[in-house]
């Protein structure tokens, strides 16, 4: 079975890293677009996710996991959308910046760059083995 992989936007005054890391496994909650609600459907056990701090600091800060496919999310009164349960995995050596991935000509098409609206989107096992390198130096 074939590993997905994906970023999750978040807004670090609302739900950070640290808040992920302090309570280990939560629900990825909130999100209220149906292209993003599609993907968070479309996620499987055991894909990975980057955590993304969005708004001020513009970076990928670490890696979740999945552990729980999409169910009701609980804070929608509507019962459109949808959560997962993710868990820190393990935060990232160096923060990927917006402007490290826009500068990386291996990135150009990423959703992040192509639908900055976006909260939850997929990415390609080598975009995510590009930003991982990019990490790492």
């Amino acid at each position: 079975m074939s590993k997905n992989y994906w970023l999750l936007k978040s807004e670090p005054n609302t739900w950070s890293w640290d808040d992920q890391v302090k309570k280990k496994i939560d629900m990825w909650d909130g999100v209220r677009n149906y292209q993003a609600r599609n993907n968070l459907m479309k996620m499987k056990k055991k894909d990975l996710c980057f955590f993304y701090h969005s708004i001020s600091e513009k970076s990928i800060v670490g890696i979740v996991e999945v552990i729980k496919e999409h169910y009701p999310d609980p804070t929608d009164k509507k019962n459109k959308f949808v959560v997962v349960d993710v868990k820190a995995i393990k935060k990232l050596k160096h923060p990927v910046s917006l402007e490290e991935i826009k500068n990386n000509k291996k990135l150009k098409n990423i959703a992040l760059i192509k639908q900055s609206r976006l909260s939850v989107m997929p990415l390609s096992k080598p975009e995510w083995n590009e930003i991982l390198k990019i990490s790492n130096n």
